[in-house]
């Protein structure tokens, strides 16, 4: 199914969505933001797409090999860590929402308005890959 043809009312506000979000959230951290909720979806298509434009915009392939184990991982600073925490507190919502030690560390590094559009961007991919996941969006050949 093809979201842009189907429901294009929708598909652009999604558009415009995506523009906020490019707006308000630095490249590069948005770039691991939508490589890390993608992996977390399985969303090929979306992971291929962030991780191509992260190498584009100068992004090392050492750091985005390692976003699927942020964790464990020395690449990434205080601040990234807590978006990567974020996202995947986000992508995987439980019960019982973001814990708080998840948002006090997102509040460390944002204010309150960074960390509300640090929310919405998270919003935002994990909607995109939803919509690529359930369209069979294939990953396009190397």
């Amino acid at each position: 199914m093809n979201f842009a043809t189907v429901v294009p009312d929708a598909y652009h506000v999604m558009s415009q969505l995506e523009r906020y979000g490019r707006k308000t959230v630095e490249p590069g951290l948005l770039h691991l933001i939508k490589t890390r909720a993608s992996m977390v979806n399985g969303c090929a298509f979306c992971a291929d797409m962030h991780t191509t434009e992260a190498l584009q915009d100068g992004e090392h392939q050492r750091r985005l090999f390692a976003v699927a184990a942020w964790r464990e991982s020395t690449l990434f600073d205080a601040r990234e860590r807590a978006a990567f925490a974020l996202t995947d507190a986000l992508t995987r919502l439980g019960d019982d929402g973001v814990p708080d030690d998840v948002w006090a560390a997102v509040r460390a590094h944002w204010s309150e308005e960074e960390a509300a559009n640090l929310v919405l961007a998270i919003g935002i991919i994990n909607v995109w890959n939803r919509i690529s996941v359930a369209s069979r969006r294939a990953t396009p050949p190397l």
